[in-house]
């Protein structure tokens, strides 16, 4: 376990662990977002109704776990007991001389204000920077006031304000723009 694994798993509440996914959490991850339904759908792209089965959860955990492997995504679960309680993950991973990713993230309706968001986000940059990424990157809809508080308190800055940025909830959505350098480290020469 590295020093930034044990500071992230010291700031979960008792109980929660920030663990790699796996395909054996399709039918947690369906029971999760179902219950969240209500909670997530004004925050996330329309879903259609088998994402929110275990068969659906599974295919979608196959392309993930596949762009994982060739290391476009990184992606975790927060779990409390055997329950799905959150996500974290770093997506479009860029590398040569960007060296980026964009984090995004989530939390059971029934967990929040634990911390536990703030706990996954750290947990997301400190595996960014293991990873040898160079900055973060996250948006959030204008009105996720919440999250944005999460992204300032884990030491992002806020960069600009893009019209129209994601398609969220039936709509073209405005979000903030915040990134998170990890480090100033230079390059290796590239060929």
């Amino acid at each position: 376990m590295t020093p930034a694994d044990t500071a992230v798993r010291s700031a979960l509440p008792e109980g929660y662990v920030i663990r790699e996914l796996r395909i054996d959490d399709a039918a947690a991850l369906a029971a999760a977002y179902d219950r969240n339904r209500a909670h997530l759908d004004r925050w996330d792209p329309v879903r259609p109704p088998e994402y929110y089965t275990t068969d659906g959860q599974r295919e979608a955990l196959a392309r993930q776990l596949s762009l994982v492997e060739g290391g476009l995504l990184a992606a975790w679960v927060i779990t409390h007991g055997d329950d799905v309680v959150g996500r974290v993950n770093i997506n479009n991973i860029v590398r040569g001389v960007l060296q980026s990713g964009s984090v995004g993230y989530w939390v059971d309706q029934q967990h929040t204000r634990r911390g536990l968001a703030s706990a996954a986000v750290e947990h997301a940059c400190a595996q960014a920077l293991a990873m040898g990424l160079h900055r973060v990157d996250a948006g959030t809809m204008i009105a996720n006031v919440a999250s944005q508080k999460v992204l300032l308190g884990a030491g992002f800055e806020q960069y600009g304000t893009a019209p129209g940025f994601l398609f969220i909830a039936g709509d073209w959505q405005d979000h903030h723009l915040y990134q998170r350098l990890l480090h100033d480290e230079p390059l290796p020469a590239h060929v």
